[in-house]
């Protein structure tokens, strides 16, 4: 049996409203109840996959900004990171801001942006949806570098960039890559997400990479969190999409990707889910842990 569940949330446990549904939310509480730990596991900044975990009543850990950090619920408290340096998160605004590139930066508490666009537009329209007290923390912030620069708060988690052009991406993400002491996730498909207003559905599309320490991944969280639970790697099941789970998923027990996953994820996955529309996550808890 699987007794650890680390489970991705954007285009894996959340549709592409970025919702929860019914039968997922009934499923994931049973496993909890039957004692499986189940983990959300993602980029996101921790008091936004905090509201998700209360609403699955998940009680145990969740990983955030993939694999920064891990936090223990019930104690309210980060058990492992390993941050961004602020030296260099500074030389990455630099470089965005003098190639006119959208970018943010997460920390531990909040996200940093200059503009509501691309994803950060995404977590402000999913804001309007939810309860002030359980709303992803979005600062909006006109100097970012003197801003960064002079704050006493230095945990980092990574910066997302973010553009609509592929050439002007790249050509950034070209440039950045001569810094050293940091990883970047190569994600070579566009980002696809869509926003509800009304009755009219607005797709949110983009070219976009996330930038964190060295070593940063879901896989080497999980790993902490294994031998902190005393568990094997035969004992945990991982589920995603996209490239940032992709070591999770090929080095788990049982390591699964969503239909419709980026092409690298799909090879290392020993089986393939229904899509995060259809329920995937939900069917695949339903047999393995069920």
């Amino acid at each position: 049996m699987y007794k650890l569940v680390a489970i991705d949330l954007d285009g894996t446990m959340l549709n592409h409203y970025g919702e929860i549904s019914e039968k997922t939310r009934e499923i994931v509480k049973r496993c909890v109840e039957k004692g499986v730990e189940i983990v959300p596991a993602s980029g996101r900044p921790i008091d936004s996959i905090k509201t998700i975990a209360e609403e699955l009543g998940v009680n145990g850990y969740f990983i955030a900004g993939n694999g920064a950090l891990v936090y223990d619920i019930q104690k309210a408290e980060m058990i492992y990171e390993n941050y961004i340096k602020k030296e260099k998160v500074l030389e990455i605004i630099k470089i965005c801001e003098e190639n006119s590139i959208a970018y943010n930066v997460y920390t531990d508490k909040v996200i940093l942006t200059t503009n509501l666009k691309f994803n950060v537009l995404y977590y402000y329209k999913e804001n309007l949806k939810k309860e002030e007290n359980k709303r992803t923390n979005i600062s909006i912030v006109e100097n970012m570098y003197e801003y960064v620069k002079h704050m006493k708060e230095e945990k980092f988690l990574k910066i997302t960039i973010c553009d609509e052009s592929d050439s002007i991406f790249h050509s950034i993400i070209k440039k950045i890559k001569e810094i050293n002491g940091i990883e970047i996730l190569d994600v070579a498909h566009m980002s696809k997400k869509i926003i509800k207003q009304g009755t009219e559905e607005i797709p949110v599309e983009y070219f976009y990479t996330e930038i964190s320490a060295n070593n940063v991944d879901k896989w080497n969280a999980i790993e902490f969190l294994m031998k902190h639970l005393k568990l094997t790697k035969e004992e945990v099941m991982t589920i995603g999409d996209n490239i940032n789970d992709r070591k999770m998923i090929e080095n788990a027990g049982l390591g699964i990707a969503m239909k419709g996953s980026t092409p690298e994820v799909i090879k290392v996955a020993k089986k393939i889910a229904d899509t995060n529309d259809n329920d995937g996550v939900a069917k695949v808890l339903e047999e393995y842990c069920l």
